[in-house]
């Protein structure tokens, strides 16, 4: 039906209803029935409630009408009974539809008088259970369905709703307890196990993904989309709107798409947690063919650096993923500045001169106690108009105004206990300067800007589960398009910190090298290690996105990297503690060129050349002055094959030094057929000045645990290994080295180069805040290419990548260099991980 056909009776009722303090969606939807809407006028009428000041409270409006509509069911209800109920509404005994609802039954079934105390068991008025009481009543219905382990949590939360004496305990609470007693009997939740289907052909883009890491990745990543938790998401337009029309002009903006964001605060760097929110958010939307904003929450100028958010952008990008559009919370200012002046005049917000004690007292967060309205909750909203302009004027210093969200302080969640939507700030802005005063709290921006920006499918992690109720009442109350907040399980690494406060206390108090040093899990630490981008959200979509957190060791995400690296790293001869080795049956001109593949696995990669000359050196590690009957390497009389060369070498002779040291072995190259073939097979590399043979490794940094401990206490400082970072110097490496690098430096650069100009290309213009410049933080090709992306295994030895910190001519000017080393140079490798798990530092 239009509105211009509406029936006269919802004309009629619909300013009275909302005179009282129902929205104006309640107020048609209570005024549709005849009855119903009779029964809340008479009510209104006899108390008043459309002259009270202030008015009721949205909640205790909406109460009143639903009475209203039970006691039109209910013809045998009294006046003098139904107004018992309306008085303990208004006393603020009643607080919830349901237990209106049953005090609406219970006086149709025992009329006047009253007996109070029944009527209050009945109805659950002052009920009360502490956490620890609700941990027990649940520990004693959970029975049988908690034997079937996480499949049985909805059986368990069903079967709290039968029990009396959990009937009107908070629905939330209940869940995250139940969660909680899940959590300690079965530990954290796994991802669901893909269920079978038929083997679907590659398509191009597939192959072209898995090029390098297998068709498995690609398929993990498929499946995590398409089950589970993200696989039970809803579908766009399905997310319930206050109005259809806002349900419909989304679905006209967004074209029915996924639209999604990732919205990080830029004020540090992003840490490998940061990796799931990047994979969940841009690869939801890119699977289901949507759009991704990369949106920076730039609300707090006093801690927002530009740093951070040109590395914000940078990590984006080297992760592999494409933002549609690149926006700013604070382009939305003024819009959220109107907002917040609508929400006052619907009496939704107040001007709050409160303390920041006295507000933490109000709320209870020290005294555990229920909180209590501030003492300006109920000021005139043309004074909490005049006093919102002035905080805007710059007449209040920080912390002495704040505007206030008029919640609802009987709730048990305390995300709706009056958050704090404005707060004072004298700090200039990086994009409006000095324009603004007072800025948007996260609390009040996040929800609005989703709203704004069309957002589908706002995900999140657990810990904002509460704030959904918020996020969902604001949206509500300014009557403005609401998206739907969904919330998974975070990611963190066990034997490590992500707190940006201590990473920044290591970083200031010279534990470790800077916010990069590879020690650290920030993803530029990772990054300069050597660790594949896509090794990284090959882990994050293998883990799964569940609603439970993934707490994971070290171990296991160093076994994913090695697990990616073993299919993809082409490998070098290295020896990591060199020994001399003189060949005594060869001219000293004796030169045999080995071609030898980079993978024997992976033929793309390619093969190296390198010679086999009088001189080889060894690692020392592979030669014992006594053999045994357990030991397969070299020892004098003892015959081994050199890797991949034609002949073995047969120890004939050592010398050593004053000190007893091994320096030199002199050794006999074999003749082919002269031997058997031997047992053991060790790594080598040959001197030879022609071709550069071998390459000197100036520093090989190996990265141990920065912690002793696999859960660093609160004192995590005298928890620090100070022996965690180990450099060995001298190592060597096969000149097949230089081409190698400079021919996946200039691969990686070219396709860096590629992807930044379809960035500029296709990027989306966001809306600039009062005319501010065009600031978005651009990234060049040469900032997604490291160093760090010549990446090798060193044969048999770990896995290594270029450090920042080399001088690499042939890298440094990769176009016109030729690949071999030049005066100067200075190469530094850092180990990505070792082949297998370290037992210990060896």
């Amino acid at each position: 039906m239009s509105a211009s056909a509406k029936p006269p009776v919802v004309s009629e009722h619909v300013p009275l209803f909302e005179a009282i303090g129902l929205p104006h969606a309640k107020a048609v939807e209570a005024a549709k029935s005849a009855k119903g809407a009779a029964a809340l006028k008479d009510i209104i009428n006899r108390y008043q409630l459309d002259k009270r000041d202030p008015k009721l409270e949205d909640k205790q409006a909406g109460l009143i009408s639903a009475l209203a509509g039970q006691v039109a069911k209910s013809p045998n209800t009294t006046e003098e009974a139904r107004d018992y109920v309306v008085d303990k509404i208004l006393e603020g005994k009643l607080k919830s539809t349901d237990q209106t609802v049953a005090a609406a039954k219970y006086v149709e079934t025992h009329p006047p008088p009253i007996d109070v105390q029944d009527f209050d068991k009945e109805c659950g008025v002052g009920f009360h259970i502490t956490p620890e009481e609700l941990y027990e009543r649940i520990a004693e219905v959970a029975g049988p369905s908690a034997s079937k382990g996480w499949a049985g949590l909805g059986a368990v939360i069903s079967a709290t709703k039968a029990v009396p004496s959990l009937r009107w305990a908070n629905p939330l609470e209940i869940k995250s307890t139940v969660e909680k007693l899940f959590l300690e009997k079965f530990g954290p939740k796994e991802a669901a196990k893909p269920k079978a289907k038929e083997p679907k052909k590659p398509t191009k883009s597939t192959k072209a993904e898995t090029s390098q890491a297998g068709e498995d990745a690609a398929s993990s990543r498929k499946k995590v989309f398409e089950e589970g938790f993200l696989g039970a998401l809803h579908k766009p337009g399905e997310n319930p709107q206050i109005h259809p029309h806002l349900r419909e002009a989304h679905l006209a903006a967004t074209g029915g798409q996924v639209w999604t964001r990732f919205p990080p605060e830029p004020n540090g760097y992003l840490h490998i947690g940061h990796s799931k929110a990047i994979f969940v958010n841009f690869g939801y939307a890119a699977h289901n063919g949507g759009k991704c904003y990369l949106r920076y929450d730039d609300t707090n100028p006093e801690k927002e650096e530009a740093r951070y958010f040109e590395s914000i952008l940078e990590m984006v990008r080297w992760l592999g993923y494409e933002p549609w559009k690149i926006t700013y919370s604070s382009d939305y200012f003024q819009q959220l500045y109107d907002l917040a002046l609508e929400l006052i005049r619907r009496d939704k917000a107040y001007v709050c001169h409160c303390t920041q004690e006295e507000i933490k007292q109000a709320r209870g967060e020290k005294t555990g106690q229920k909180p209590r309205a501030c003492a300006h909750r109920t000021r005139p909203v043309e004074e909490s108009l005049r006093e919102f302009q002035a905080m805007k004027d710059g007449k209040y210093r920080p912390k002495e105004a704040n505007l206030r969200m008029k919640q609802d302080l009987e709730d048990g969640n305390p995300q709706m206990w009056d958050l704090t939507a404005y707060r004072v700030l004298d700090a200039p802005h990086h994009r409006t300067g000095d324009k603004w005063k007072i800025y948007p709290t996260y609390d009040y921006t996040h929800c609005l800007v989703d709203s704004m920006e069309n957002i589908s499918h706002s995900l999140c992690t657990v810990e904002f589960v509460a704030s959904r109720q918020s996020y969902e009442w604001l949206c509500d109350a300014l009557e403005v398009y609401k998206p739907r907040q969904s919330e998974y399980g975070r990611l963190n690494l066990e034997g490590t910190v992500m707190s940006k406060r201590k990473i920044l206390a290591l970083v200031d108090e010279g534990y470790v090298n800077g916010w990069d040093d590879p020690r650290l899990y920030t993803l530029i630490a990772l990054r300069r290690r050597g660790i594949p981008p896509g090794a990284i959200t090959d882990f994050v979509s293998k883990l799964g996105v569940t609603t439970s957190p993934s707490n994971i060791q070290l171990a296991r995400f160093e076994q994913s990297v090695r697990s990616y690296l073993e299919s993809s790293a082409p490998r070098l001869l290295m020896v990591l503690s060199p020994l001399k080795v003189t060949l005594e049956n060869v001219p000293d001109n004796y030169l045999v060129t080995v071609e030898k593949p980079l993978h024997p696995k992976v033929p793309a990669l390619g093969a190296s050349a390198v010679p086999l000359t009088k001189v080889l050196y060894i690692d020392r590690d592979d030669f014992r002055t006594e053999d045994a009957p357990d030991y397969f390497r070299l020892a004098p009389g003892k015959t081994v094959g050199l890797f991949q060369a034609p002949h073995p070498i047969t120890c004939v002779s050592f010398k050593t030094d004053a000190a007893g040291a091994v320096t030199e072995l002199v050794c006999r190259l074999e003749n082919e057929g002269a031997q058997k073939k031997p047992k053991a097979f060790i790594q080598w590399v040959a001197e030879h000045a022609p071709s550069g043979s071998p390459v000197r490794i100036d520093e090989t940094r190996v990265f141990h645990k920065l912690f002793k401990s696999d859960e660093p206490p609160s004192d995590f400082r005298a928890d620090v290994d100070r022996n965690s970072l180990e450099v060995i110097k001298g190592a060597m490496v096969e000149v097949g080295f230089w081409s190698l690098a400079k021919r996946l430096h200039l691969e990686a650069l070219r396709d860096a180069k590629s992807r930044t100009e379809n960035a500029a290309a296709t990027s989306g213009d966001a809306p600039k805040e009062g005319g501010a410049p065009n600031d978005a933080p651009s990234v060049t090709a040469g900032q997604l290419v490291g160093k760090e992306c010549v990446r090798f295994q060193g044969l048999r030895v770990a896995y290594f990548a270029v450090d920042k910190d080399s001088r690499l001519a042939c890298l440094d000017d990769s176009e016109n260099m030729e690949p071999r080393g030049h005066e100067g140079d200075f190469l530094v490798l850092n180990r990505i991980v070792s082949l297998k798990e370290d037992a210990g530092k060896s």
